[in-house]
């Protein structure tokens, strides 16, 4: 399905847009829930990838049917059902997913298990999906890993860590890539009653068998798909508004760095006491060219990039060498769309360059947006449509991880059809 969206004002009186909960906190809760069943969880996301992770959870395999899985594009799932499955004692599994799944890496993280005694096979390309994973009570407690690869393979190891007879030691070499989503991961950790400590590198986790937790964990809701409202107040007139729910201003997600970097495209952050937040934008912003490291948050460079380009401003975006193996290699497809719209960029394995040095530079209207099946190319050109009319091929590819997108957009004034 592709859509048309033709340039138009949003509504600059004050619209109110429900985001439902964090893909990256719901997995984690998701398979936490798995391990605990006590617990019970609210704003729960409604993204493909959480629907996967759902399904798959509530499988009972066993060593005498051997159970696919396929999981699709969702590369979160993939890491965290790859540990999840290791230690289920008595199943055996097939986890595999789409031909893109199939040439993003695993194994680090099949590799660390196998440190800690798991039984995981590649079952077609070394180092690939798809995994033939037999479940088994695993013993050893301290594996080393590489602190620069996805935070993912890292948070897979630490969720399954409670449940370990003995715990867990986790080393981690070298400078630490997306820290935040770590903490993330130990933070749910402690809130449902796990014990751990992160010094000098090395994280501990204590064996907890079991686990009490009174009163539901709510969910909140996802900064990264919060990030296109701050993209549209961006590029919108002065004085638009948008009310967004629920956020929290000591937030566990990366992405919330957000508030911080569109402060330089003028657009200002106000957390509402019913855990909501207004963004406005005001009358002056940063003409400059502006540089951001984003290794905390590469989920939202994508973004960021559009946003600069729509508004006319040079930036230069690092810390992003996890972009290149996601649902597409997103520092090349990003290179690719926005040279279509007239963009003069550079892509490095770990940066973005965009030179902005006309003054009178127009956007290249009417141009058809390839998606490379990765949700964020969609969601992030989107935005767009306030300055040019602009095509999105294959738009439905946004229910990766918000499903209700384009229909949030239309209610807030954006003109959309199908093609």
């Amino acid at each position: 399905m592709d859509l048309r969206l033709q340039q138009a004002k949003i509504n600059k009186q004050l619209s109110t847009i429900s985001i439902t909960g964090s893909k990256s906190e719901t997995n984690r809760l998701l398979l936490l829930q798995a391990l605990y069943p006590n617990l019970t969880l609210e704003n729960v996301s409604n993204s493909d990838d959480s629907e996967v992770m759902m399904e798959a959870l509530n499988l009972k395999p066993t060593t005498h049917n051997l159970q696919p899985i396929n999981i699709h594009h969702a590369g979160t799932a993939m890491r965290f059902l790859t540990a999840y499955f290791a230690i289920q004692e008595g199943s055996e599994v097939l986890l595999t997913g789409s031909s893109r799944m199939k040439e993003r890496p695993i194994k680090i993280l099949v590799d660390a298990l196998k440190q800690l005694g798991a039984e995981i096979i590649f079952t077609e390309n070394e180092g690939f999906p798809p995994i033939k994973i037999t479940g088994k009570k695993l013993t050893q407690n301290k594996v080393s890993l590489a602190a620069n690869v996805s935070s993912q393979y890292i948070s897979a190891l630490l969720l399954i860590a409670p449940k370990l007879e003995n715990g867990l030691e986790l080393t981690l070499e070298g400078a630490i890539t997306s820290m935040p989503y770590i903490q993330m991961t130990l933070a749910l950790l402690n809130e449902i009653g796990v014990t751990t400590s992160f010094e000098n590198n090395t994280i501990t986790v204590n064996p907890t068998p079991n686990t009490q937790h009174p009163t539901p964990i709510t969910i909140e809701s996802d900064w990264s798909s919060a990030s296109y409202y701050y993209s549209i107040i961006a590029l919108s007139e002065i004085g638009t508004q948008i009310t967004l729910s629920s956020y929290k201003q000591n937030s566990l997600q990366g992405d919330a760095a957000l508030v911080k970097i569109y402060k330089d495209f003028g657009v200002e952050t106000v957390f509402n006491s019913n855990n909501s937040i207004t963004i406005t934008k005001l009358a002056t912003y940063n003409l400059q060219p502006t540089t951001y490291n984003l290794n905390n948050s590469p989920d939202i460079a994508q973004t960021i990039a559009v946003t600069c380009f729509g508004l006319g401003i040079g930036c230069y975006l690092t810390g992003l060498h996890t972009l290149k193996i996601k649902e597409t290699d997103r520092l090349e497809a990003l290179k690719t769309e926005l040279t279509k719209l007239g963009a003069s960029i550079s892509v490095t394995n770990d940066s973005l360059t965009l030179l902005m040095s006309d003054s009178n530079f127009v956007i290249v209207k009417s141009k058809a947006i390839a998606t490379y099946q990765d949700h964020r190319m969609a969601l992030a050109f989107a935005p767009l449509a306030l300055k040019t009319d602009i095509i999105i091929q294959d738009a439905e590819v946004v229910s990766k991880s918000y499903p209700t997108f384009w229909n949030d957009l239309k209610s807030i004034g954006f003109q959309i059809s199908e093609l």
